[in-house]
């Protein structure tokens, strides 16, 4: 809970796991840091996360706070039925097929990113110039928001992640509910622009789910727009800049992804694994559960710590080493079960695409200074990170790939 642990937990991670992969931190407080017992819990029918009931138990006030509503009336925050019903609605509108035709629009916005950072001056910040811009672009893209607005939502989605943190002060607070009430106004007035005229994006698709015998209430409609706006991008954001440090840091990897492009699932997962973009996420029991010869009682608050998970040695071997080539991956970044990121091929697309592309077009790419890390516990990331670019020249060409792997399985 201290800056110095937020900025770089994974010491932390580990001295809990000596205690055991599931550790008891208080009478109903319990922290998951194993793998199995992670990925177990979060498919659980007995664990569900906190709702209304719950809040009015432990946050009372929260329905005063358009941040905590708005996320509160989501699938993010929902249990079954609800939450069945709306993933069910926008899965509907999030098909693969909509999602594979992105790549045309993450290739061009992508290569336009980088020609702007080509034309700088000095260093840049590379949060600010590509891991920002370029996943609220495609989300905004997905979504049907105009090229104009974009610029608006990068402010208002990082006012608004404050309340998926699992503390947040006053202050925190008022600016995330500025960010939730200025996002709501937002879509109000794009569902309705939708509805007079509709268009191929992610928000007609929604607005017709709802329309169409109301199977999204008003408020779940504009809440889903927003943690789909907000998680389309946050999360992006976060593997973009964690995963080009890990990159950089390792650069006979680096040079063999800028060569073999294919090579791009496999390093994707990886870096996942390596540094997830989410490091927490917390569920409540319903029912009596035993995970790691512990006893998790009724009503139990469990944190399931991803970012530990991933490197539980138990199913990761070294698994503070940065391994492209490393078999049978399948980070738990994204979660597991019912509320598994609904836009995860998204946002693994989007990182495919960029970093072989980075790598290819900015062979001399350095960091350039101190990045700094901002101080969140969900959310992993940087708040700047800056780089020298160099100049653009053709594709790099490798000697060979490290010795015994022929790469890692796309």
């Amino acid at each position: 809970m201290s800056p110095e642990g937020r900025v770089d937990p994974y010491p932390t991670y580990e001295r809990l796991r000596a205690h055991g992969p599931v550790v008891q931190a208080g009478p109903v407080f319990f922290v998951v840091t194993g793998y199995a017992e992670a990925d177990a819990i979060l498919r659980d029918a007995r664990f569900g996360v906190m709702d209304d009931a719950l809040r009015d138990q432990f946050m009372p006030g929260w329905r005063e706070s358009p941040a905590i509503l708005s996320i509160s009336r989501s699938m993010l925050r929902t249990n079954p039925p609800d939450h069945s019903r709306m993933r069910r609605l926008a899965a509907g509108a999030f098909t693969p097929r909509r999602i594979a035709a992105m790549r045309d629009v993450v290739q061009a916005q992508a290569d336009e990113l980088i020609d702007a950072m080509l034309a700088a001056e000095g260093p840049v910040d590379f949060m600010a110039a590509f891991a920002y811009p370029l996943p609220v672009g495609v989300i905004c893209a997905l979504l049907g928001v105009p090229a104009a607005d974009r610029p608006l939502f990068r402010r208002w989605a990082t006012d608004l992640t404050g309340v998926l943190e699992p503390e947040i002060t006053e202050e925190e607070l008022a600016v995330a509910d500025r960010g939730a009430a200025e996002l709501r106004a937002y879509f109000t007035e794009l569902v309705a622009t939708r509805r007079r005229a509709p268009a191929d994006d992610l928000t007609t698709a929604l607005v017709q789910a709802h329309d169409g015998g109301d199977r999204l209430s008003g408020d779940e409609l504009l809440a889903n727009l927003i943690v789909l706006l907000v998680a389309g991008f946050e999360t992006t954001t976060n593997l973009l800049g964690n995963g080009l440090v890990a990159l950089l840091e390792h650069p006979r990897a680096a040079a063999a992804l800028a060569e073999h492009p294919e090579f791009a699932p496999g390093y994707v997962d990886e870096l996942l694994r390596y540094d997830s973009p989410v490091q927490l996420t917390s569920r409540m029991s319903t029912a009596p559960a035993r995970y790691g010869d512990v006893d998790l009682p009724p009503e139990s608050w469990v944190i399931v710590m991803l970012g530990a998970a991933n490197r539980d040695p138990r199913r990761y071997p070294d698994p503070a080493r940065f391994d492209p080539w490393r078999p049978q991956v399948h980070p738990l970044s994204f979660g597991a079960g019912p509320h598994y990121c609904l836009g995860a091929a998204l946002a693994r697309l989007e990182a495919q695409v960029a970093f072989p592309l980075l790598l290819r077009r900015l062979p001399g790419l350095a960091v350039a200074g101190r990045p700094e890390r901002r101080v969140r516990l969900t959310l992993r990331g940087h708040a700047t990170l800056p780089v020298r670019v160099g100049r653009e020249a053709s594709p790099v060409t490798v000697p060979g790939t490290p010795p015994g792997a022929a790469g890692p399985t796309p």
